[in-house]
């Protein structure tokens, strides 16, 4: 069996800035797993990355003599996981537009080189590929319907016992074991929804699949999910969210509106946080791209907050449609924040920013972790320190 690596597109990495500052591309969740557990899954094995160099001692990359590169933003289907882990060695899976989709090679191979001294194999079937952030919440409801059948074709649900719990279509409901569901409206007409282990839904809650809530997450009392929704790993959601993505270990555990947006590991939003999603005149969001340091056009009317790890904001902190907020941001305060806050940036619109400290960045990062029982150490140290190195030269 080759070793599987899961390399980092060097133009797609930057538009899926700010979460891979803090991981590589296949780090990113999208539908009930992030796209590194879905190949593991397909491939039957353990997968390594070929990322930042600054990134390389927490997500290191492990060679043979036989090795298998798949794209990092790939999410695969069972036809294009047939020709990757068919492909010959010294050849190159390349989409119609160009792009590097896998390798096989005897020997190491960066994404840097291209495909020269490779065979290049067309692939001209439909993919999925997560190429810019407002990707993560736009394929999030086809992915928890992909990574839901995969699940269901080899598991089966322990079910929901609670009487005061009522499904519609609970066919379409899948609950791990250990997860405790109290006195909840499921709605799976529209989509599956899937219950991790150990989960909690509290009393009073409505959901609306298609869904996801991961191992140890928790939906609070009365909380509103609307469709393509999922929420990670250890992370707690209240208040209205819809076509949302929670990466993992974050929290937004009050009331408040949160829409088409995505929060990386690590986030707190407090009470009556709310952001925009639809702008007034209906024109397409435009978000702050990395590549450029310009506004993007997403080509999307409904798009709202994007925002790192490690990042927290007040109560009763709004922000507006297409709005960027980088790792290690502290953002209160009154009136609509600014369309992008940059890595390490402490304060709000009224009363403007400053440069997060870092030893006082660092120690917030440190005890959020530390907290839930997660290793946090000189590791994530540097990976903080390199993220603030270069947000300080974009800023110079």
């Amino acid at each position: 069996m080759p070793s599987t690596i899961l390399f980092d597109d060097p133009k797609i990495r930057i538009q899926l800035l700010p979460f891979t500052y803090t991981r590589p591309v296949a780090g990113i969740r999208c539908g009930i797993h992030t796209l590194a557990e879905k190949w593991a899954d397909r491939c039957h094995t353990t997968v390594s990355f070929q990322t930042e160099t600054y990134l390389a001692a927490k997500f290191p990359e492990h060679t043979s003599g036989d090795n298998l590169y798949i794209n990092g933003a790939l999410c695969p289907d069972e036809h294009l996981t047939g020709i990757v882990k068919g492909l010959p060695h010294g050849n190159a899976l390349v989409s119609d537009k160009g792009e590097i989709l896998a390798v096989r090679t005897y020997d190491a191979w960066k994404a840097s080189e291209g495909t020269k001294s490779l065979s290049v194999v067309q692939y001209a079937e439909p993919f999925t590929m997560v190429r810019n952030v407002w990707d993560i919440f736009g394929q999030n409801g086809a992915q928890i319907k992909a990574d839901y059948e995969r699940i269901v074709s080899v598991r089966k649900s322990v079910g929901i016992n609670d009487p005061f719990t009522h499904c519609y279509k609970q066919e379409h409901i899948f609950v791990e074991e250990g997860a405790v569901i109290k006195a909840s409206i499921l709605n799976a007409e529209n989509g599956p929804i899937y219950i991790g282990k150990n989960a909690l839904i509290q009393e009073g809650s409505m959901i609306q699949g298609p869904f996801a809530i991961g191992e140890n997450g928790v939906l609070a009392q009365g909380t509103k999910i609307r469709p393509n929704t999922t929420v990670g790993p250890s992370s707690k959601v209240g208040g209205e969210v819809s076509n949302c993505v929670v990466f993992g270990y974050s929290n937004k555990g009050h009331d408040g509106y949160l829409g088409n947006s995505v929060l990386g590991e690590w986030c707190n939003l407090g009470a009556n946080t709310n952001n925009s999603n639809l702008k007034n005149d209906h024109t397409n969001v435009k978000l702050h791209s990395y590549a450029t340091n310009t506004l993007a056009d997403t080509g999307l009317i409904f798009c709202g907050l994007m925002m790192g790890d490690y990042s927290k904001a007040g109560i009763s902190t709004m922000f507006n449609t297409g709005t960027v907020v980088g790792v290690s941001v502290n953002v209160f305060g009154a009136g609509f924040q600014a369309k992008h806050i940059p890595s390490f940036s402490w304060g709000g619109a009224t009363e403007g920013y400053c440069e997060y400290r870092f030893d006082k960045a660092f120690a917030v990062a440190s005890d959020t972790v530390s907290r839930r029982g997660v290793p946090f150490g000189k590791i994530e140290e540097d990976i903080m320190s390199a993220v603030l190195q270069e947000t300080q030269s974009q800023r110079s």
